[in-house]
């Protein structure tokens, strides 16, 4: 496999452009010689029909039609492998068309958001935007197949040990570069993840079989050689009675073991719909050229000895697509003598017990690949992204000049953090507006990201082992009876229950207990935090309420205040999201009311 042949001074929109503009052009020419092959069949056909109308009553000149006939046939074949390929290029340009969005921000709504992923438990999916419509889920995801899907939300949900995130950053740079590969496990596996059920077809190949016995094989093989048999009577010595009584033999044995074949139709079916397209990939996977130790690995999987995955794969597909003909009348008809759907569940059964243990393996590595090359495209559409140095020992988070990777690029401005032992707390003030949630929100998504083995936002971005915890989007609910206040505790006890852990905490937590009282919130707050940098966590509260910036005061130089702040210039309020030391000092409370209309006496 080679690298794509692109000059490196090409930027990932130069390339993009480029190549969809030659599709463009290749698509409209295909469409054009496919106009033409249409128009010379459709006067292939019409004088086909002229010459048979003219020669039907010369039936030895009718010989002469094979000739115009032949040349039909072949206009069709090759006007079939052009609208193929007409296909082809399609799902092609929706590769390139995918990263023009997501390198233009016109990505939002366009992909997978995974909203089905989220689990409203979790300590930080849901207050990150790792999920829904314009999630880091949905700019990162390209999977195809269900299983890659899978794989990518698992390594979002959960951070991952350091030797296995710095074996998915080797195996990422390496991918970066295969541009082509990308395109061709896009478009391959474009169908599988509307398909294929990764855990139905798991499920099925760890399963037992419907037919423990293999008697129904043998009694189905003499039932249907007496059936053929008794046409012969029937044809040669004209013994119908035979023909008769053989068929309703045949019958009364078919209802009997209807149920049980049905069953396991239905269950090879099920686990079996568009399996072609998964042995296609497969086959991609199997035969691609890698050097990095995490994608041998992965490729071992699919490389054990004996039958490829790919190939085994592709011959379930041809029984499922057998076992599928019963829904044709004469198909069953024949069936009901023939047993011929005894013989197909019989073979799927051999599969079953040969393959049905190595297809989660098969799927799982069909999966990380997937993820794999998603966070390869991420990064090769971000060159200006870093990826994380890891130490083993922390707490630590020191980034340098990061930025939240949702934000457009126009529109992002980078900061500093450092937060471990010497400074674990940041009590974070400022007025409406200014940037604190997106900031606290830009940390913890760093953090998701280098954990999970993708490039970050930042100029460099060092940290330990950590588990990321926030509480920023909590909502109240009225259906449970539940107040924001009681919802958000409930949060900040999921947060305590993981500093038990082995793994230290980095906690985010956005107006923490903003639904009590000023005194409450102080005493709730301090406590809180307290107990948090006991267990070794380290964090950022972001708040509006001046009274917390008494805290760092309390807890002494493991703690620190910073703010970010506005200006009024020209009338208007101007943020420039930058993070400065100390206690804020202004507030635009009442000149955001005033900006809406809503007249207000006193000063801002």
């Amino acid at each position: 496999m080679s690298l794509d042949s692109r000059e490196d001074s090409s930027t990932p929109f130069n390339v993009y452009t480029e190549r969809l503009q030659d599709l463009a052009q290749s698509k409209t020419a295909g469409e054009r010689h496919g106009r033409a092959l249409g128009y010379a069949k459709l006067v292939i056909g019409l004088l086909l029909i002229v010459l048979a109308v003219l020669l039907i009553h010369h039936p030895v000149a009718l010989s002469l039609l094979l000739i115009p006939a032949a040349v039909f046939v072949v206009l069709a074949v090759m006007h079939e492998k052009l609208l193929e390929s007409l296909r082809l290029r399609a799902r092609i340009m929706t590769f390139y068309e995918r990263g023009l969005a997501r390198l233009t921000e016109a990505w939002q709504g366009t992909g997978e958001t995974g909203e089905h992923f989220l689990d409203p438990l979790h300590p930080y999916a849901r207050d990150l935007d790792i999920f829904g419509k314009a999630s880091l889920f949905e700019l990162l995801c390209t999977a195809r197949t269900r299983a890659g899907e899978e794989t990518l939300a698992q390594w979002l949900l959960a951070p991952a040990p350091v030797d296995e995130i710095l074996a998915r950053q080797a195996a990422v740079r390496e991918l970066a570069g295969r541009l082509d590969f990308r395109e061709r496990l896009f478009t391959r596996g474009e169908s599988v993840r509307l398909g294929v059920q990764p855990e139905a077809l798991s499920a099925w190949g760890e399963g037992q079989p419907a037919f423990a016995s293999k008697l129904p094989l043998i009694v189905s093989c003499v039932l249907a050689i007496l059936w053929l048999a008794s046409l012969v009577c029937w044809a040669v010595w004209d013994q119908g009675i035979v023909v008769l009584l053989v068929s309703l033999l045949n019958l009364a044995v078919y209802y009997r073991w209807r149920g049980r074949v049905k069953q396991a139709t239905d269950s090879v079916e099920k686990a079996a719909e568009d399996l072609q397209l998964l042995a296609d990939t497969l086959s991609l996977l199997e035969s691609e050229r890698v050097a990095s130790p995490r994608l041998a690995q992965i490729q071992a999987v699919l490389k054990g000895e004996g039958t490829p995955p790919s190939s085994a794969i592709g011959k379930l597909a041809t029984i499922a697509r057998y076992l599928a003909q019963q829904d044709n009348m004469f198909c069953q008809a024949f069936d009901y003598f023939t047993f011929w759907s005894v013989y197909l569940v019989f073979a799927a059964q051999r599969w079953q017990r040969q393959f049905g243990p190595a297809i989660r393996d098969w799927l799982a590595a069909v999966g990380e690949f997937e993820a794999l090359a998603a966070l390869s495209g991420f990064a090769y559409e971000r060159p200006e992204y870093v990826f994380p140095e890891f130490v083993r020992e922390g707490p630590l988070f020191e980034a340098e000049a990061f930025a939240h990777p949702l934000l457009p690029m126009a529109k992002a401005v980078t900061n500093d953090l450092r937060l471990g032992e010497g400074l674990r707390l940041m009590i974070l003030s400022g007025p409406n507006m200014a940037g604190k949630s997106t900031f606290i929100r830009g940390v913890g998504v760093s953090a998701v990201l280098a954990q999970c083995g993708a490039p970050v936002r930042a100029r460099r971005l060092q940290l330990s082992p950590l588990n990321v915890a926030a509480s920023i989007c909590v909502l109240d609910s009225l259906a449970g009876g539940m107040s924001r206040f009681y919802a958000e505790i409930h949060h900040v006890k999921l947060i305590a229950d993981l500093t038990r852990g082995s793994i230290p905490v980095l906690f985010l937590l956005d107006e923490l207990l903003s639904g009590t009282n000023s005194h409450d919130r102080l005493v709730g707050t301090r406590y809180i935090l307290r107990s948090l940098l006991g267990r070794r966590a380290i964090g950022i509260v972001s708040t509006h309420d001046l009274a917390l910036t008494e805290i760092p005061e309390t807890i002494g130089e493991d703690a620190v205040n910073c703010h970010f702040e506005d200006r009024l210039g020209e009338g208007e309020l101007i943020f420039d999201y930058k993070l400065k030391p100390g206690v804020v000092k202004t507030s635009n409370a009442l000149e955001l009311m005033r900006s809406i209309g809503i007249e207000v006496q006193g000063q801002a």
